[in-house]
C-alpha cells in the first residue's frame, strides 16, 4: 500500500503548479529526471538474484520432500549465498545510481521530480535490505543444521518476499521511466 500511495501522489504530483514567490504566478516545476542506464543492469542483477532465490527454495523442497538414504545426496549449490551475493551487489548498484545521479545534479531537494525518485528507490533499498536480512537468517538456519521443515519454511517465505521486490523493483523502474 505504501508504493502504491507513493505512486499515486508521483502521477498526480506532475500536474499540479506550483507558485513561483518571484513573479508570484503558478508554474509547473516537474522536470523529468533521466534515470542512469546502470539500472538496467541493476534490473537484471536483481532478476537473476530472484531466479536464485528460486533455484535454493525449489532445492529446499527437494530436500524436504526426500526420503533420506533412498538416494545419493543431492548436488548442494549455494543458491542461498548467490542470491545474498546479488542482493547486496543490487544495493551497491542502488548506491552508485544515486551518486550518478547527484553528479549529474540531482539531489533529494532538487527538484519534485528528483524528490520521487529518491523516495520511490529509497523506499524500496529499505525493503530489500529486509530481504537481505531475511536470506541472512534463512542462511543462519542452514548453517545450523535446523530440520529441513523449519529451513524449508524460513526459504519459502524468503523467496515470496524477494520475489515481490524483484516484481516491486520493476514496476518502480517502469513508473519513474514512462509515467514521469
Amino acid at each position: 500500500m505504501l508504493f502504491v500511495s507513493f505512486s499515486s501522489a508521483y502521477v498526480v504530483r506532475q500536474g499540479l503548479p506550483t507558485l513561483d514567490p518571484r513573479t508570484n504566478q503558478l508554474v509547473l516545476d516537474w522536470i523529468p529526471v533521466t534515470l542512469p542506464k546502470l539500472l538496467l543492469l541493476n534490473t537484471g542483477v536483481l532478476i537473476l538474484s530472484s531466479l536464485f532465490m528460486e533455484l535454493a527454495r525449489r532445492q529446499i523442497k527437494g530436500q524436504a520432500t526426500s526420503i533420506p538414504g533412498t538416494s545419493a545426496e543431492p548436488t548442494k549449490i549455494p543458491w542461498l549465498a548467490m542470491t545474498l551475493v546479488l542482493g547486496l551487489a543490487f544495493l551497491f548498484g542502488q548506491w552508485t545510481a544515486w551518486r550518478q545521479l547527484a553528479a549529474s545534479g540531482f539531489y533529494v531537494a532538487t527538484t519534485p521530480s528528483s524528490s520521487f525518485v529518491y523516495l520511490l528507490t529509497g523506499t524500496h533499498a529499505v525493503h530489500l535490505m529486509g530481504g537481505v536480512l531475511a536470506l541472512f537468517v534463512a542462511g543462519i538456519a542452514s548453517l545450523l543444521h535446523r530440520s529441513v521443515a523449519t529451513r524449508s519454511i524460513v526459504v519459502d517465505v524468503t523467496a515470496w518476499y524477494w520475489h515481490f521486490m524483484a516484481a516491486l523493483w520493476i514496476y518502480i523502474l517502469c513508473l519513474l521511466e514512462f509515467a514521469g
